[in-house]
């Protein structure tokens, strides 16, 4: 098939986070200004500087997948797979061309807990007891390779690692293949689960946490003047991406359309995005450009806002540089404000958060805005959300290594 012309479109989304284990229950929590972040649970935080996380509470593999099966997963894997199964719900058991379908999930750092696990067996009891699962439940590739092998997608199959943008790495290069026609279907987003012992340490002394353990419901503060850092959250977003005319031929339910993409490098520094935002102006200008819009048409953007001092000003620098300083009407929102950060699953989770934001027409707020930093002058959606008649939507992804990726969406328009 040429590739000319072809349209990427939105046909299924599937969601398990903090803020609910489906995509309708944790929009409606987002939408009544409920977090999901609280004290973590997983193991003993006492001796932590941050104490605070979005944890997907009331998780049970067993609901989704069979149980021998989900304890050669590490839990980065079953999530991906249960929010796979809710994105997949209007095609699981119908008959579709599997070598034209693909799996593409992205993750920031895979398997962790399970490296923390098998490490422990390997100090304490030797390295006999390490299991002989361990290396292929521990590779950040094992999401895709799940997703594929279950619904039999001989497509475009791996996983994608950038950060805190990997799942929007995952996203755009599932757009272009579909758009340049390698594929009619792909499986993506990302997944993580990293509120483990060594991981929650590692930011610890990073110093990039909010330590706002008394609070935990208002540690996450994006854009307001009191933020202290992040909050590290698990989760997985999937999102089902279709050639247009494939869709109709299976009068597939169309949710939006992706109609441009960003992807740069900061080139600059390891952690710290470049001055000015430079890279960031860079993504968003190409996904514009990419989908023939101005910026004047852009009516939201769910922001990368993380609630560190630093990654928002800039962000917030690179936004006016594009939009101008009265910005006309387009409206910014953080939605990390209710679900924590899900590092490699933030974009995708995000990503679903605008389909449901173009086909509702209602913006979702930033929580505990209460003091918006001046050097952040967006026009933010604080605390409740705000109804809006949307047609495109930017969604903004940034990692640590200068990764910069920017999505734009559109309400569909047959």
């Amino acid at each position: 098939m040429s590739a000319n012309g072809r349209r990427v479109v939105v046909t299924g989304v599937g969601l398990i986070c903090p803020c609910g284990r489906t995509v309708q229950g944790s929009w409606d929590n987002i939408l009544s200004s409920k977090s999901g972040v609280a004290r973590i649970t997983a193991f003993d935080v006492s001796g932590y500087s941050s104490q605070v996380g979005g944890e997907v509470k009331d998780f049970e593999p067993t609901d989704y997948i069979d149980r021998k099966e989900s304890r050669r997963m590490d839990r980065s894997v079953q999530l991906a797979l249960a929010a796979a199964m809710e994105a997949m719900k209007d095609l699981d058991g119908k008959e579709f061309d599997g070598e034209r379908f693909g799996a593409i999930i992205g993750s920031g750092i895979g398997g962790i807990g399970t490296f923390e696990k098998q490490h422990e067996a390997l100090i304490t009891r030797g390295p006999s007891k390490v299991s002989p699962f361990f290396i292929p439940m521990m590779i950040s590739d094992m999401a895709a390779a799940h997703i594929s092998i279950r619904y039999k997608l001989r497509g475009p199959n791996y996983g994608t690692v950038s950060a805190c943008a990997s799942g929007g790495h995952a996203i755009c290069d599932s757009f272009m293949y579909v758009k340049n026609g390698y594929a009619d279907c792909i499986l993506t987003g990302g997944t993580e689960a990293t509120i483990t012992p060594m991981a929650l340490a590692g930011f610890c002394s990073m110093k990039a946490l909010s330590t706002r353990n008394d609070e935990p419901d208002r540690a996450s503060r994006p854009f307001d003047r009191d933020r202290d850092g992040f909050v590290m959250s698990e989760g997985s977003g999937i999102i089902l991406l279709e050639e247009l005319e494939h869709a109709r031929a299976r009068d597939a339910v169309i949710l939006a359309e992706v109609v441009g993409i960003g992807l740069t490098g900061d080139a600059y520094h390891i952690t710290s995005p470049v001055p000015g935002g430079v890279g960031a102006v860079n993504a968003m200008r190409m996904a514009l450009s990419s989908g023939g819009v101005e910026p004047g048409e852009i009516d939201y953007i769910n922001a990368h806002g993380t609630s560190t001092v630093y990654n928002d000003r800039v962000e917030s620098e690179a936004i006016i540089s594009i939009f101008g300083s009265g910005m006309n009407g387009l409206k910014i929102s953080s939605t990390k404000s209710a679900t924590g950060h899900l590092l490699g699953a933030a974009a995708a989770v995000e990503f679903i958060f605008c389909v449901k934001a173009l086909n509702d027409g209602i913006i979702p707020p930033t929580l505990n805005l209460d003091n918006p930093d001046p050097d952040c002058d967006l026009n933010h959606v604080p605390w409740k959300p705000e109804k809006k008649k949307l047609r495109y939507v930017l969604s903004n992804s940034f990692g640590f290594g200068g990764h910069n990726v920017s999505i734009l969406m559109k309400r569909f328009e047959s």
